[in-house]
Order: C-alpha cells, then structure tokens, then sequence
C-alpha cells in the first residue's frame, strides 16, 4: 500500500510542474478522453433503464436506476461534453439519458431532487430549451421545496433515519441551484427564500470558526434548535471530510452568485480557505483532512474535482485579488494532477470512468479507490470553466 502510495504521489507531483500552456493541452486532452469514455459507457448501457454510479476493479459501471441519487450525473456529463464537441451524437445520447428521469420530477422523498434533475434537465434546457424540460424543472423544484420546514429553516435530507430526527447535511446545499433557477423561470418567488434560509441556517449552523465544516446537522422539528453536529461519511464527527468541504465551497460559491450577498461570499472564501490550506502537496485530498492513516489514506479525486470547479468560478468573485489568484492556482494544481496519468483514466483495461482513485463512503467500505460517476461530472465542468477562463476559445452555446 504505502509503495503504491509513493507512486501515486510521485506520479501527480511531476503532473503539476507544468506552465499554463502545457495545462492546457493537458485539459484538451482529458475532454478528448471524457468524451470516448463517456460515448463508451452510452454504448455498454444501450437500453437499459440503469445510469452508471462507479466502476469495478474490472472496469465495468456498477449501475443504479433512476431513483438514486447519483441518476443525473450521466446525462449531465454527456450534455457538457456536448456543449464542448457540439456532435450530434452526444447531444442523441444526453437526451435519451436524461428522459430516463423523468419520473423522478415527482420525487418528494430525497433532497437529492436536485442534482438528479437539475445536473440532467437542467443543462438540457440550458443547451436544448423546450417546454417540456421547463415544466419537468418546475414540478422537480416544487417536490425539492415540499421537504422545507419553515421552523427549521432547512430542506430535510434524509427520510427514516434511526440515528437523527431531521437531519440536514452540508451536500445539501447543491440543490439549492433549482430552487433559484425555478424562482426566475416561472416557479414562486418563496422559492428563492427557500433556498436563501437554507443556505443561511448552514452558514450558521455547518460551518466551524476555523472555515471546516460539519457533515450532519440534526434539528429538533418543534424548536428548531440544533440537536446534534455530526458525520455519516467522515472520519470523526470533529474531523473534515473531504468532499463534504468541496461541497461547501461549491454551495456557498453558487448561493453568492444567486444572491450576490455578502456573507456568502465570505463563507465561500473561508471554506475554500480551509480546503487549499490542507491539501497535500499534489492538490487531490486525502478522503478526509484528518484521516489517521495519511498519507496512506485513500484519495478522493471526486472531491479534488468539485472544488476545483468552485475554485474556478469563485475566483472570478469578490475584489481580494490577492485570494482570486490563489484560488485559481490551487484549481490549476489540482487539474494538473487530475489530468495527469496518475488520475485520469486512459487505455484497457482502464475503467470506463474518467477519474481514478476517488473514494465514496470510506467509514462503510464502500467505492474506495474508483471512478465515481459525480467525481467525472464535476472534473469536466471543471475543465471548461477552465478553458473559458483561459479564453482559449469562445464560450459555447449556453455556458454558465
């Protein structure tokens, strides 16, 4: 393990000793995967009713059906990759991926509504609008708002859980984007209320002096009062998973631009603070920042890779130019390494995913060292926002 270890180390820090040139034919180039391997997954699917969720050490998708939350990462995949290479053969495959979730507009039981329609119908009515995906956003929007209780201040998580009685988890926040696209696009305005107590009740109550954040927070439903601050997927309740930080700065990154309030933006920056602050040397976390086990501890590339998205719009924001270029270096560390051939998949008998090595519910002994189907969703968001950022070509048609 620990040889192994070294290699992987070894490998991502020659990936990251490369100027911006070099970066950016790297970033060419994992499209250029991205787009095989995700035309390849569409083709081992064909018409099965299964989306692909992580991969087997033999190479193979573990698949899910529509109702997981997982679900609309495929199609969204395949609709930025689309929104990149303009093919008609993406655009067939994305939409017959995300029609596959129609069912799910109706789905009041997860909080997970979000990224499931909103990654798959949401870039779809970005890049081919119609009527029939605005309602199907609309109808979703109105499901993910019926798990809000205004005495909490917060959307339910998760349903029947022996451990918590209303239980809010900081991946939350991502949903909250189709709850502010529907406010503006024919939905109630209390929608973007909605969204804004959310995301201020995890500003509040999630996040640590220190910018870390909790993983669960579990409410009393009469006074609203915290109950508990804990994990389900981190390695201690005091400790920092990883991707549940990434989360946090992608969420509050997103809720600034929704909202251009100020606090969000300075929670934003001090969870990402808290991220580039305890990466390793390479930029891809460890699973978790205090797992006891570093630096044998598994990778999750999934994590590197949302942040590095957030880390590339949110240097964008704000006037600290002095933050704005850290962050946009800390996103060029960690896509050096992603896209480097310690990360990225390439050639048999790879994985059909995109990113190795990422890590899913470590605490469970589930999908560690994998691709993960959202970790590949977010890398190539992550790749064109950086080509836009670089201006190495126009935007395409809707970008965001």
């Amino acid at each position: 393990m620990k040889t192994a270890q070294m290699w992987l180390l070894g490998m991502a820090l020659l990936s990251v000793q490369v100027n911006a040139q070099d970066l950016g034919t790297r970033v060419q180039h994992a499209l250029a995967v991205a787009r095989d391997h995700a035309e390849l997954t569409a083709r081992m699917l064909g018409d099965s009713t299964t989306l692909p969720r992580s991969s087997t050490p033999t190479g193979r998708w573990v698949t899910v059906p529509p109702s997981d939350w997982t679900s609309g990462f495929f199609p969204g995949l395949l609709w930025n990759l689309y929104s990149w290479f303009t093919t008609p053969a993406l655009q067939h495959d994305a939409k017959r991926f995300t029609d596959r979730l129609t069912s799910q507009q109706n789905n009041t039981r997860t909080h997970d509504v979000g990224f499931m329609m909103f990654c798959s119908f949401g870039n779809a009515q970005r890049l081919s609008p119609s009527e029939t995906y605005q309602q199907i956003l609309l109808q979703s929007a109105r499901s993910l708002a019926s798990r809000f209780d205004p005495r909490v201040g917060s959307i339910k998580s998760w349903d029947g859980t022996p451990r918590w009685g209303y239980p809010v988890i900081v991946d939350n926040l991502m949903n909250l984007e189709l709850l502010f696209w529907a406010s503006r696009n024919g939905g109630p305005a209390a929608y973007r209320d909605v969204a804004t107590r959310h995301a201020l009740a995890t500003l509040a109550n999630h996040v640590r002096p220190d910018g870390s954040t909790f993983h669960v927070v579990d409410y009393d439903t009469v006074t609203g009062d915290v109950v508990a601050r804990q994990t389900a997927q981190g390695f201690s309740d005091g400790s920092v998973w990883a991707r549940g930080q990434a989360w946090a700065v992608y969420g509050f990154t997103m809720v600034y631009r929704e909202t251009h309030d100020e606090r969000f933006l300075k929670t934003a920056q001090r969870t990402a603070d808290y991220f580039v602050n305890h990466l390793p040397a390479d930029g891809v976390p460890y699973w978790d920042f205090e797992a006891p086990d570093i630096p044998d501890a598994p990778r999750d590339a999934s994590a590197g890779a949302i942040a590095a998205s957030a880390l590339l719009e949110l240097c964008t924001m704000g006037t600290d130019t002095v933050r704005q270029h850290r962050y946009r270096v800390e996103a060029e560390l960690i896509l050096g390494s992603l896209t480097s051939a310690a990360y990225l998949s390439q050639g048999p008998p790879a994985a059909r995913g995109i990113l190795n090595h990422a890590t899913g519910n470590h605490p469970h002994g589930l999908e560690i060292d994998v691709s993960l189907i959202y970790g590949d969703y977010y890398f190539v968001e992550a790749l064109l926002r950086y080509n836009r950022l670089m201006s190495m070509a126009p935007p395409r048609a809707g970008s965001r």
